[in-house]
């Protein structure tokens, strides 16, 4: 039972009721009934301003519609008591029996437990998308436990969603790749390398590339030129280091539904890039122009010359973009423009992209370039600065969502880079160091958009300090209640059906019903937090939960006929334990939409 959505349909059925009456106009459309926890515990249990929203067009003061109401809502059984406060606001404070009959509901549902309805919508999530051309490191990592969290979060909802990486494999940094891995080819065949040269990845991780080429191909490209073997050796190693690619994000547990690659884009006979700038010309959106040089830009590098351009600053965008190099051959721009309208043409109506800090400034012309394929708008205001990394309307919306960068350290020191990929931190680093489960929960710990410092110590701590060991100590606490109780009331039936059965009246301490009403605002946790694509969200509802059940725990170590179980009296436990039962499968729901694993016992 979704609590909200329960008192929700009451209050909406009740201003039907006055419509028919005669209290509110006949005529009157009547808004969508929200309801929330008040921020005062004292005001009541949930909280609603549908009288101040339905003033205006009823033409009545809104205490007088709350008034309505509450004479209305006062004989539901499930209601202990009405009260209209300030201009109309309305707070109802629900009886001990619908909150225990929450703790049935949520039994019987299990894992169902503030599971969406299915919405029938496709969101499509692109994330991670990192050029293929070594191992992840730390400054995909926080991008990658936000994008796979927030996808995760989505079908939780009830959205069908698709998690896709780009390759980026279509631009000059895979040719490096190429020469870096055949210099490492000829280093397996015995050859002396030396000093790897600059502008060439030194990394060691493409010693077993090399090495694999060598036992699959001998010397045959060992002294051959460039052009003979570049190609193959590109698309040899691009093929490794997807596998690494994969095996890295897998340590993290996550895995894409689809990979797509940007050189296929243009490949063959079906040219998407043409496709799209094509798509983009109908609208007379493209033209041959000239730009202007952009402020600080290198004069001796600057090139004066007619090109094919994207009309972007007709949806703000600061200055129009350039689709093709003076070689003829695309700019990455356009390939990512193919690639949006390749993702339209899939049928999306929504794409959610997360970009790193440092690509704020791509934004603009990826939303206007969006926005012109899909016959959608930006939000902008008077000065046209933008409202909302969005486009509104037309078939297809994208979003986008930036994530922070993260400092490593180990003790309060900066920790140092990886000898494994030459310049860098990986993300396996950071997996072995502590595990993945710190590293996911710490990622989502903060909003996406505050920077975020990362201390090895801090996040294997066993303490309350530590929030996922906290939170996930909650789950194994609950665990062991069971194990306990067991042990202890052998003969005591702790069947899913005997605690949704039990009698929950027993469950009278305040202690327990605060943490009833925080069980209560999973759901509605869930959906908001889907909806403003902010998995953060549900990190901290977990650690609030976890605090009310290790404070009822404590409470139970203090006064002894409050604990759990009750070894003389078998109905009281049942009725307890239903409570933990409760608590255990929200905590394991929460965790597995953050991709955490929920332990039932902790060393």
């Amino acid at each position: 039972m979704n609590v909200f959505t329960h008192v929700e349909a009451k209050i909406a059925a009740v201003l039907a009721d006055l419509k028919v009456e005669g209290v509110l106009p006949r005529d009157v459309v009547l808004p969508q009934v929200e309801a929330e926890t008040p921020r005062d515990s004292s005001h009541g249990d949930l909280a609603s301003n549908v009288a101040l929203t339905l003033s205006k067009a009823a033409g009545i003061k809104p205490r007088d519609i709350a008034e309505a109401l509450k004479a209305k809502l006062a004989g539901d059984p499930e209601i202990a008591s009405v009260a209209v406060a300030g201009p109309g606001f309305l707070n109802l404070t629900m009886t001990p029996a619908f909150w225990h009959g929450l703790i049935g509901s949520i039994v019987e549902d299990g894992p169902a437990y503030g599971r969406g309805a299915p919405r029938h919508e496709r969101v499509n999530v692109e994330y991670v998308s990192a050029n293929p051309t070594g191992p992840m490191h730390v400054g995909h990592c926080r991008g990658a436990v936000f994008g796979d969290a927030l996808a995760n979060l989505l079908a939780h909802s009830g959205y069908e969603v698709t998690r896709e990486y780009y390759i980026n494999d279509a631009g000059g940094q895979v040719d490096v790749l190429a020469r870096s891995v055949h210099l490492r080819y000829r280093e397996a065949l015995g050859e002396t390398i030396g000093s790897i040269p600059e502008g060439l990845y030194p990394g060691d991780y493409l010693k077993p590339v090399g090495a694999a080429l060598a036992g699959k191909y001998g010397d045959t490209y060992a002294a051959q030129p460039e052009g003979e073997w570049l190609a193959l050796f590109r698309d040899e190693a691009i093929a490794a280091m997807l596998v690494m690619i994969r095996n890295d994000l897998a340590a993290l547990n996550i895995r894409h539904d689809v990979f797509v690659s940007e050189a296929s884009l243009s490949r063959g006979g079906a040219d998407q890039v043409k496709a799209a700038i094509e798509a983009l010309r109908k609208k007379d959106l493209i033209y041959q122009g000239r730009l202007a040089k952009p402020l600080g830009h290198d004069d001796e590098e600057w090139e004066d010359r007619e090109q094919t351009l994207f009309r972007s600053t007709e949806f703000g965008d600061d200055m129009d973009r350039a689709l093709q190099k003076s070689d003829g051959s695309y700019t990455y721009f356009a390939g990512d423009i193919a690639y949006h309208f390749d993702k339209i043409s899939r049928g999306f109506p929504h794409l959610i992209n997360v970009f790193g800090a440092d690509h704020i400034g791509y934004i603009p012309r990826m939303l206007a370039a969006v926005a012109a394929l899909a016959g959608g708008s930006l939000d902008r205001d008077q000065k046209g600065k933008l409202k909302s990394w969005r486009t509104r309307g037309g078939t297809t919306d994208l979003e986008i969502k930036v994530v922070q960068l993260v400092k490593l350290f180990q003790g309060g020191e900066p920790f140092k880079m990886s000898k494994r990929a030459g310049t860098f931190v990986t993300l396996r680093d950071v997996v072995d160091e502590v595990g993945r489960d710190p590293v996911r929960f710490m990622m989502l710990y903060r909003k996406e958009l505050e920077p975020l410092d990362f201390d090895f110590a801090k996040v294997t701590e066993q303490s309350k300090d530590n929030p996922v060991f906290y939170v996930q100590y909650a789950h194994a606490r609950a665990c062991s209640v069971f194990r306990n109780a067991r042990e202890q009331m052998p003969a005591l039936d702790l069947s899913r059906a005997a605690l949704a059965g039990a009698d929950l009246a027993r469950l009278e301490d305040p202690a327990e019903f605060e943490l009833i009403r925080k069980l209560a605002q999973y759901p509605r946790l869930i959906a908001t937090a889907a909806e403003a694509r902010e998995p953060h969200r549900l990190a901290f509802y977990l650690y609030d939960l976890a605090s009310a059940f290790h404070g009822l725990w404590t409470r139970g170590n203090d006064l002894p006929h409050l604990r759990f179980i009750q070894p003389t009296d078998g109905g009281l436990t049942v009725a307890r334990c239903a409570l933990v039962d409760a608590t255990r499968a929200v905590i394991s729901s929460g965790l597995g939409v953050l991709g955490v694993e929920a332990p039932e016992a902790m060393r």
